[in-house]
């Protein structure tokens, strides 16, 4: 069996769609196809039926869909684990961030543990947050960094993963200022407020669906929608529309004038910057590198 077929797997038993699965896994639909029905014959069994609309899991593919993440992570971590035997890998630390911390946060963070413990080597990999999460998900990153609140729980199962706090930050409101000064558009003046939204790939997005702001705001429109953070500060600064960022991302442009609050404190959301891990024993360099972060 490759291992390939069982993340195909999974990508199609998380989405339901052959066409958006092969897309994830970046292969052709008819190749996707066939990896997936390499699969079943391995099995000996159908593991999904196939409807018009979507694909949907038989009861073996429900068994399959509650033990192949876990397996596919312990299989990665024992190769990877096996490579770095011998070699200066061991010693690596993988990291996956979301685009926004990688530029705010996670550098003067990694300065400030290696002011405390010995770090070694970095690799990082910059990304949305479900990109991040697939990383984790399939063991081809030790650490994720990301923004977290409670109300919009991510894919991580606590069983399986940890984290702790390493740091705060706030998803704030901003627009471009008008020729006095005044901000362009203000929440809580009502009208057509022209919104720079997260796409569905956006942690910051999912923290903010679960904020309900167009309910309280019925005039906000969606006129963009982006999953970098970055995007929409820049459409923000050019006065596309209102863009709830990272208070860490933008405090340079409000303290220089290029952007202002659209809203008061009441529209604010704080977030803690999270550093997860999987539950299982990593190499001894990773222990060693949570340890020190832990402490913070």
């Amino acid at each position: 069996m490759d291992l390939n077929w069982l993340e195909d797997f999974l990508a199609l038993a998380e989405s339901g769609n052959f066409s958006r699965a092969a897309e994830a896994r970046h292969v052709t639909q008819p190749a996707f196809s066939r990896r997936i029905r390499a699969l079943e014959e391995w099995a000996g069994t159908p593991l999904f039926v196939r409807g018009a609309q979507r694909a949907t899991l038989t009861p073996a593919g429900e068994l399959f869909a509650r033990s192949a993440p876990a397996f596919v992570r312990s299989i990665t971590n024992l190769r990877r684990e096996a490579r770095e035997l011998g070699s200066r890998e061991g010693a690596m630390l993988h990291f996956a961030a979301t685009h926004a911390l990688s530029f705010t946060f996670f550098p003067h963070w990694i300065r400030g543990i290696e002011m405390r413990a010995a770090v070694g080597a970095v690799r990082l990999v910059s990304d949305s947050m479900q990109a991040c999460e697939e990383l984790m998900l399939q063991g081809q990153a030790q650490f994720l960094l990301c923004h977290r609140h409670l109300a919009a729980p991510g894919r991580f199962e606590p069983r399986a993963f940890r984290s702790v706090p390493v740091g705060h930050d706030a998803l704030v409101p901003f627009c471009a200022p008008d020729s006095e000064g005044a901000p362009r558009w203000r929440l809580e003046a009502g009208g057509v407020l022209p919104l720079l939204a997260y796409s569905s790939e956006s942690g910051l997005g999912r923290i903010l669906a679960a904020q309900h702001f167009k309910e309280r705001a019925p005039g906000l429109e969606t006129r963009f929608e982006a999953h970098l953070a970055a995007t929409l500060l820049g459409l923000a600064r050019e006065g596309s529309g209102i863009a709830w960022l990272p208070a860490s991302l933008a405090d340079q442009d409000l303290a220089c004038g290029v952007l202002v609050r659209a809203g008061g404190a009441e529209w604010e959301v704080p977030v803690e910057i999270h550093l997860f891990r999987p539950a299982a024993r990593q190499t001894a360099a990773a222990e060693r590198f949570w340890s020190a972060a832990a402490m913070q």
